[in-house]
């Protein structure tokens, strides 16, 4: 039998949030990381840019500056306008999560934590765009296949095991077979950069609920917004839509986003196409664990390729991050283990951890886009919702899934019961 030798303990593919926080705790613990990236640091993402508690707390756990004085805009919490209300929530005083979110670009961000990862040991190759799984006679992954430069010259790299963390489009989990789930929420978004002097610093995250058009305020328009600031004279504009909604598929979301800013204030500087910086992208939200299983045959599924979005919020960069982390820690005590049954037994805990921490929660996700897909339940939650300020701050840990597991106030204890008994998706 030919011995194949091995480029890598892992590889892992992708080397966004996901990938790269995997590679960092992989290397961390004396795992031989090899990152793949088929772009070159930095590039550009798209993406809202706004980190909550949860994400931040990934950070502090890579050793990671979240300072003010190392680029970072910190923010205190939600302000949320919808219904003619304007409500301004603080993040919660939790043991498990700092009172803090942070704002940075995808181009900063990512270029930091792919440094972070090689930093900590791991081997990182851009330019490396992986084609596929190399298979062994049982169809288990091996390694990858990938291709390299202008010319597209191709390469295998082996290792025993595999991480995709190849984004939305899932490149490699669809290679082995597993297709999006349909029964699953999906999003798209779209945002733009604008040059606001009067909104760039911004100390919270701005959120609306209601969006309407200047030439006719009186309908509501398909969708939901975010202003976020981001500290350097811009700030980063747009909105999503989900497919429970009727309009989804349908719209022109960048025209939808230009109607939207059009009714916003002219000292904003989002109503003039001169200010702003850069086109208008949009990007998909692949959400509730919309690709499953999570690992198969050698390959650990992270972040948004195995569909981790919060239907809630539609928060990625959080539970790429925690997967991340949690994919690293499964697989050094897989490796631990002799290659067969042990190893096989140690890899099938990281799809069944996965389920306990967000299965229950992911249910309630799907359940609640479905709910508020229907503008007219929407306009009633909004109306009977937003004037309750108490209501609101448990909306808020809701929504961005931030309680104490153990202890904590009333409104965790509710949150985390409702959770426990949802059924796991």
């Amino acid at each position: 039998m030919t011995t194949i030798e091995n480029d890598a303990d892992v590889i892992v593919v992708g080397a966004g949030p996901g990938g790269s926080t995997t590679a960092y705790h992989l290397a961390r613990h004396g795992v031989r990381v090899l990152l793949l990236e088929k772009t070159e640091f930095p590039r550009e993402k798209v993406c809202g840019d706004g980190l909550t508690p949860r994400a931040v707390k990934q950070l502090v756990k890579m050793g990671i500056d979240t300072s003010p004085e190392a680029g970072w805009l910190r923010n205190k919490g939600l302000r949320v306008i919808g219904g003619g209300i304007r409500l301004e929530l603080d993040w919660p005083e939790l043991a498990s999560f700092p009172n803090y979110g942070l704002v940075r670009t995808r181009l900063d961000f990512d270029d930091l934590l792919a440094k972070r990862a090689t930093e900590a040991g791991a081997e990182l190759r851009t330019g490396v765009n992986v084609t596929g799984p190399v298979l062994d006679n049982s169809g288990r992954s091996i390694g990858v296949t990938a291709e390299i430069g202008p010319d597209k010259a191709p390469v295998t790299f082996h290792a025993p095991l595999v991480v995709a963390a190849d984004g939305v489009s899932g490149r490699l989990p669809l290679a082995l077979g597993l297709n999006k789930r349909e029964d699953r929420p999906i999003g798209v978004a779209v945002r733009r950069y604008y040059r606001s002097p009067a909104k760039h610093d911004d100390n919270y995250l701005e959120s609306w609920l209601e969006l309407r058009s200047k030439e006719n305020p009186d309908k509501l328009l398909p969708g939901y917004g975010w202003i976020f600031g981001m500290g350097d004279g811009r700030v980063n504009v747009g909105l999503g839509a989900l497919n429970s909604s009727a309009a989804f598929g349908k719209t022109n979301y960048r025209r939808l986003l230009t109607d939207w800013l059009a009714n916003t204030p002219a000292e904003w500087g989002m109503t003039d196409e001169t200010n702003a910086d850069g086109p208008i992208l949009g990007a998909a939200l692949p959400m509730g664990f919309n690709r499953v299983p999570h690992y198969t045959r050698g390959v650990l599924l992270v972040g948004d390729s195995g569909g981790m979005v919060n239907p809630f919020n539609g928060e990625g960069i959080a539970y790429a991050m925690e997967s991340g982390e949690l994919a690293a820690e499964v697989a050094v005590q897989a490796l631990a283990r002799p290659a067969g049954a042990e190893r096989e037994r140690a890899l099938a805990g990281y799809p069944a951890e996965l389920k306990v921490r967000y299965g229950g929660y992911y249910r309630l996700g799907n359940i609640f886009v479905k709910m508020i897909g229907n503008p007219q339940v929407m306009r009633i939650a909004t109306k009977h919702g937003m004037p309750h300020p108490t209501l609101m701050r448990f909306v808020l840990k809701l929504l961005a899934n931030l309680t104490d597991p153990r202890g904590g106030d009333a409104m965790d204890r509710v949150i985390n019961a409702m959770t426990k008994v949802a059924p796991a998706v």
